[in-house]
């Protein structure tokens, strides 16, 4: 069974949850930065690193097996772990509406704990939305033990559906003349982004409202499917969606129809033609969605900035194994568009 530290809290809607320690170091972030009604987990078999990650609550898994010492990047002996303390991870998050489950792919810990509970959260009421960040590309070269947690649990990701999002290190190269752990704060922010956007469209009242069961519904018919999120000035509505689709940290690939749920977030100066304008670039870049979803919220006060939230679904059933797929020796080489097997040019962000 676990060790627990801190109160179990009262019942929410959302929860972020560290899986292993790159995920529990972005769930410290996460904190630091501000969510507010939103339960923070960390989950560990690092007993030493999972006591500094300033949470709500911290679980220890595996402490007869592991001892606390961590998994040494054995994935069976984490899936031995978390089987045996199955009921009670099952009981602390199943009582959340969403739980967002953040984790490194790559070592024991988060590479067997992320399609574990992503799994076993989807045989409850809780819509899991796992966040894996994938190694660089070097890691999975050189790392055979690496490359195979990693594709492992991918592959178990890729077969659930739903939302999926993945943060290729390979991505953070745009960041390469700021400090390491400068890069990986802004990552976070990234991932902060995504979930306090989504939080905040399916919680707060709008005038074309997007609830929870909209965004399940939309879900259940969207296959694979990724959260994006831009901010940009109200004059340049095209450069938002451009943001947002294009300048993404995630790794996705579009294929065939996709679909869209895009929720917008302005001021009373927000015009019918500046949607229509976001509207026509997003089915531009989509390639004529084959259904898009659309939800409002205008304050009543002028605001510069407009937020974009989409759930942008009909990704690739392989969409993160392409993103670790081995590529050219060139480690400055771009992730280029790819063909699909029908023929027609895939889109990658």
């Amino acid at each position: 069974m676990p060790t627990e530290w801190g109160p179990l809290g009262s019942r929410d809607s959302f929860a972020v949850v560290g899986l292993g320690g790159a995920g529990s170091e972005a769930v410290h972030d996460l904190v630091r930065l501000g969510i507010p009604g939103v339960q923070a987990f960390a989950v560990n078999t690092d007993r030493r690193h999972l006591q500094n990650i300033q949470v709500d609550q911290r679980i220890l898994l595996g402490e007869r097996q592991l001892r606390g010492r961590g998994s040494a990047g054995d994935r069976p002996s984490v899936l031995a772990a978390a089987e045996d303390a199955r009921e009670e991870l099952v009981r602390r998050l199943s009582q959340f509406e969403i739980v967002f489950l953040l984790a490194g792919l790559g070592g024991g810990t988060g590479s067997a704990l992320l399609p574990y509970i992503a799994r076993e959260l989807r045989r409850t009421d809780t819509m899991p939305v796992p966040v894996a960040f994938l190694p660089f590309q070097v890691e999975l070269d050189t790392n055979s033990n690496r490359r195979e947690n990693t594709t492992d649990a991918i592959g178990e990701l890729e077969g659930m559906g739903g939302l999926l999002l993945a943060l290729s290190n390979e991505k953070l190269r745009r960041f390469e003349s700021l400090p390491l752990h400068h890069v990986f704060q802004l990552r976070n922010t990234y991932v902060h982004n995504l979930v306090t956007s989504l939080v905040d469209m399916v919680e707060a009242p709008s005038q074309l409202n997007v609830d929870l069961a909209s965004l399940k519904s939309h879900l259940d018919d969207a296959g694979i499917s990724t959260l994006l999120q831009a901010e940009y000035h109200i004059s340049e509505p095209e450069r938002l969606v451009q943001q947002a689709l294009t300048e993404s940290l995630l790794d996705f690939r579009l294929t065939g129809a996709p679909s869209a749920l895009v929720h917008l977030d302005g001021g009373s100066n927000f015009t019918l033609r500046t949607l229509d304008r976001i509207l026509r670039t997003v089915r531009q870049h989509l390639g004529e969605p084959s259904r898009l979803l659309l939800g409002t919220r205008m304050h009543p006060e002028p605001r510069e900035i407009v937020r974009l939230t989409a759930v942008v679904g009909g990704l690739r059933p392989t969409v993160i194994r392409d993103a670790v797929a081995p590529r050219s020796s060139n480690p400055r080489e771009p992730l280029a568009a790819g063909v699909s097997d029908s023929g027609r040019r895939d889109r990658r962000a």
